[in-house]
């Protein structure tokens, strides 16, 4: 075994490889930028080295930097976690010059699998089934645009060099063709540093189910079972579970011995993932996605329902040690469920349902642990949420003997889950679990979309309101001892006339005006209040509030100057940003005449393109953000002024040079 591992990446899994790392021993060295200096896996590795400035490509994408940091620890060997440089073939070879052992497959592996349409080639000629779609590498927008009308609409667009979802598109009108390969091809470029691209049939309401593999230096390969991995949101996994209710046990085995050929196909060596599309009607129709040259988000499922330490065998077998373990010898034992909390803000406009990465600092953590629940995170208080990496902040693990047990343990544990100061999907995630489909096991990649209005909400409950107002009114109650001035009282009285009820302007979603009607209590970190007979408690923290995994960034809302700002551009419409994030692509100029639901500008924020379009027909009066443009959330970028107000001011414009 090694003395001492690098672990080449940062947040939740970092700080998982470290404690696994702890408990064998081995001495933890961790990496970090300026945005990470104070993070917690850099409190908890036993050695920790700068590695550059916050944009991942001058740190935590930079392989030269990590070399160095590990020639200054003294590690043997690499783990390079998941996302960043883990399935990148060049960072593994030039471990392997450096004199490093790459905890993960060969740099050969790695290339020929991180390369779709190689890999389809390769387990294709093992005889494992595969997706329809294009052949050939390097294809370019017309080629790709003539394989998807060739395969038959709809197709989905897919990045060659990556997986997470990332630039994936797809595509139901051959019309989009042209806009959808653009914008994949940006997405791919920003994520993988390689905009090559691939198409494939889309199969209507499939399956996403994947196969851990686990294969030595020795030629042995196994397989730990499948996860299921269904519950999806733009082609990124959110709820992971293992087993699938899906898969017998003549189909689990077919499905398990055709990731081992897979795995074998490559020489692969540690621990990997098969992924697989399975039509739902029909699980013994199932083809071969991809094979993931890594350790999943998702691999703590498996560790549940097997009993096996998978980071544990990524090291063993990265020192020589051959696998004990014949297939024969892996069990499954009880049910797994996990549930991927990100830093993301629901997006309610004009009754669209949408998330947003968010930000900001977390005031206020408590993550469950124990009785059957697991949380994997990277959060501390007062760790600052940014923009520039990827926005999942935890995982939460819950294990039963049974599904439905596991699951009722995990709705439990994401209502325990605080993190004040940034929203979190926690309480969506909850919602999620308790749907009839989800809890009947009746999964497909595109539930989530088709149910998500009835998962999210535009009100906000009255007794939200009141336990803000109830904090307001706290802060408003005189601190000194002795004589009180009736006037600093909030209790609304007034000389020689009945007590006006006190309100307060709020804005939680949208601005309001309320009037608090209930009883109040209120603690150092927690607030109850009482209407209608009925009892709510909330977490507090700050100008937060939060209960159930749902948490409420309370504001003051000042009417008077809300209708001065509003006032700037009478006549016109002001787009704002979405998200913190960096504009990446501005497509007009000022003066530029536009159509309603044109692309105007793309915003991009933890790896997520956000496209902002015309609201109407009209014309853009002012711009006020270039591409590299760094934006803050509601950030007034452009504004497009009407067709009618074009043409009076237009006119206007004319009669005045006139004079």
């Amino acid at each position: 075994m090694f003395d001492t591992v690098l672990v080449a990446n940062r947040g939740e899994i970092a700080v998982r490889v470290i404690r696994t790392l702890r408990s064998l021993g081995v001495r933890s060295a961790a990496v970090f930028s300026d945005a990470d200096a104070d993070a917690r896996h850099v409190r908890e590795a036993d050695t920790a080295v700068r590695i550059g400035p916050a944009p991942a490509a001058e740190s935590y994408l930079s392989v030269e930097r990590l070399l160095e940091a590990a020639a200054r620890t003294g590690a043997q060997a690499v783990h390079p976690g998941y996302g960043f440089l883990a399935e990148n073939a060049g960072f593994a070879r030039a471990c392997a010059d450096a004199g490093l052992v790459f905890i993960g497959p060969s740099a050969e592996a790695i290339a020929l699998m991180g390369d779709k349409i190689r890999a389809k080639e390769t387990v294709k000629a093992a005889g494992v089934p595969v997706v329809p779609g294009s052949s050939g590498s390097g294809l370019s927008d017309d080629q790709l645009a003539d394989a998807a009308r060739e395969i038959g609409m709809p197709v989905l667009l897919k990045p060659s060099a990556g997986g997470g979802g990332k630039g994936m598109r797809l595509v139901r009108d051959a019309e989009r063709l042209a806009d959808e390969i653009a914008a994949a091809r940006r997405e791919a470029r920003a994520s993988f540093g390689d905009d090559t691209l691939l198409v494939e049939r889309w199969v209507d309401r499939p399956r996403h189910i994947e196969i851990q593999v686990l294969a030595d230096g020795h030629g042995n390969v196994v397989h730990l079972g499948e996860r299921e991995c269904s519950l999806q949101r733009r082609h990124q996994k959110i709820i992971e579970e293992a087993p699938s209710v899906l898969l017998d046990e003549e189909t689990r085995a077919a499905m398990g011995e055709a990731a081992v050929q897979a795995a074998r196909s490559c020489g692969y060596r540690g621990a990997g993932t098969v992924e697989f599309i399975v039509p739902g009607g029909d699980p013994s129709s199932y083809y071969f996605m991809e094979m993931n040259t890594r350790l999943q988000v998702e691999h703590p499922v498996t560790e549940l329902i097997t009993g096996l330490d998978l980071v544990e065998w990524q090291l063993r077998v990265a020192a020589g040690e051959p696998l004990p373990y014949k297939q024969g010898d892996i069990t499954l034992t009880g049910h797994a469920i996990e549930a991927r909390v990100c830093a993301e803000t629901v997006s309610i406009k004009e009754g669209a349902r949408g998330f947003l990465p968010s930000g900001g600092t977390v005031l206020r953590l408590r993550e469950p642990q124990g009785d059957g629940v697991r949380t994997d995170s990277g959060l501390s208080e007062g760790t600052e949420v940014g923009s520039l990496y990827d926005p999942m902040l935890s995982k939460v693990i819950a294990y039963g003997p049974d599904r439905e047990t596991a699951i009722r343990k995990l709705r439990a544990a994401l209502a325990e889950t605080v993190t004040l100061g940034v929203q979190t999907n926690a309480g969506f995630l909850r919602r999620l679990l308790a749907h009839p489909a989800v809890v009947a096991g009746e999964l497909d990649t595109g539930l989530v979309e088709r149910e998500v209005d009835g998962l999210v909400s535009a009100d906000v409950p009255e007794e939200v309101y009141e336990a803000a107002a109830a904090v307001r009114l706290e802060a408003l109650e005189p601190r000194e001892e002795g004589w009180t001035d009736p006037f600093s009282v909030p209790s609304g009285w007034r000389l020689g006339g009945t007590p006006k009820p006190v309100g307060f302007h709020l804005r939680v979603q949208e601005p309001v005006e309320y009037v608090p009607r209930g009883t109040h209590a209120l603690t150092g970190d927690t607030v109850s209040v009482t209407l209608d007979g009925v009892r709510h408690t909330f977490h507090r923290a700050a100008d937060w509030i939060g209960r159930d995994g749902d948490a409420w960034h309370v504001r003051d809302h000042d009417p008077v100057a809300a209708s001065l700002t509003g006032a700037r551009h009478a006549g016109a419409d002001s787009l704002t940003a979405p998200m913190p994030g960096t504009v990446t692509v501005v497509k007009v100029a000022v003066g530029d005449e536009v159509s309603a639901g044109q692309s105007l500008l793309v915003v991009e924020a933890m790896k997520m393109e956000h496209v902002i379009s015309a609201p109407h027909a009209g014309t853009v009066a002012e711009l006020d953000v270039t591409p590299g443009t760094t934006v803050a959330m509601d950030q007034v970028l452009a504004v497009i002024t009407p067709v009618e107000n074009a043409a009076e001011n237009s006119a206007s414009h004319s009669a005045e040079e006139e004079k």
